[in-house]
């Protein structure tokens, strides 16, 4: 007898959090001056990147941005804890981090994180379905780009059989 599981693939999970994050910066950064909003604008990869990724000097730039805001530190350690929950070897150990990040979430109460809190809530079963599936369609999804790609800057082909021999020749390519 054969089954199927549904998963979700973790990159669509994870744009929530990062949603999430944005808003709570754009927030923030809007109650500052010209040149702090600006400096945050621009150091919008830096608060995104992973904390354990991140060098001496932007280290201690994260923390300066930090100490700005309760809001952000709050943000931040959210997103922190939902990197940890998304690197979790297996469905068991995502379901244990899963609860830490919900006990996080309870405590810091971001308005900005109720959505994410509720997809995960909705859909846990699947997102969790992803840790134990190894499959992903990230490579479908990477072909369909590179073919809107070439469509957007092809400005259109006049026959099927050319389009088809350029993606195919695209595709060889890289």
């Amino acid at each position: 007898m054969y089954y199927s599981i549904i998963g979700f693939v973790k990159f669509h999970v994870v744009r929530y959090c990062t949603w999430a994050f944005e808003n709570v910066r754009k927030r923030v950064q809007k109650s500052l001056s010209d040149e702090k909003r600006k400096y945050f604008k621009r150091s919008r990869t830096l608060l995104l990147k992973h904390k354990d990724e991140l060098n001496d000097n932007e280290k201690l730039a994260v923390t300066k941005m930090l100490e700005k805001s309760k809001a952000l530190a709050d943000a931040y350690f959210m997103k922190e804890k939902y990197y940890y929950f998304m690197s979790s070897p297996n469905s068991t150990e995502a379901k244990k981090r899963l609860k830490l990040f919900g006990m996080a979430n309870a405590a810091t109460q971001l308005p900005e994180f109720e959505h994410l809190i509720r997809v995960l809530s909705n859909w846990s079963e699947y997102i969790l379905n992803a840790f134990d599936c190894g499959y992903t369609n990230g490579f479908t999804e990477g072909c369909n780009n590179k073919i809107k790609v070439l469509k957007r800057i092809a400005f259109g082909y006049r026959s099927f059989k050319n389009m088809r021999q350029r993606i195919l020749l695209t595709a060889n390519a890289t």
